[in-house]
């Protein structure tokens, strides 16, 4: 259960990264709200992954997710580069995540 609070956590990460882009584009208590329970969530399933899950492992997976995801957003729905050399460092940042996992 801990590996999906985990995952959950990580995309409530990602979804917050994308809703500060949101609110930095249009600053209204709709945003602003978004922002808070997407990074409150993720912050609350993060630490119930955390009963379970050493911190250096799932900080880092967390992380991880966030900050691919976030990466995979910013292309998907803003726009941004799909430079193949981005996409093969978000591959890295998911091999990572994998490997923390096999490993764990």
């Amino acid at each position: 259960m801990s590996w999906l609070f985990l995952i959950i956590a990580g995309i409530f990460e990602m979804l917050g990264v994308g809703t500060i882009n949101r609110y930095n584009q249009k600053q209204d208590f709709q945003s602003l709200g978004l922002l808070v329970v997407t990074f409150g969530s993720s912050f609350l399933f993060l630490s119930l992954a955390m009963r379970d899950l050493p911190m250096g492992v799932a900080y880092a997976i967390w992380t991880g997710i966030g900050a691919a995801g976030g990466a995979i957003l910013g292309m998907i729905i803003y726009g941004e580069s799909k430079d193949w050399r981005r996409i093969a460092c978000i591959g890295l940042i998911l091999l990572s995540v994998i490997g923390l996992k096999l490993i764990s």
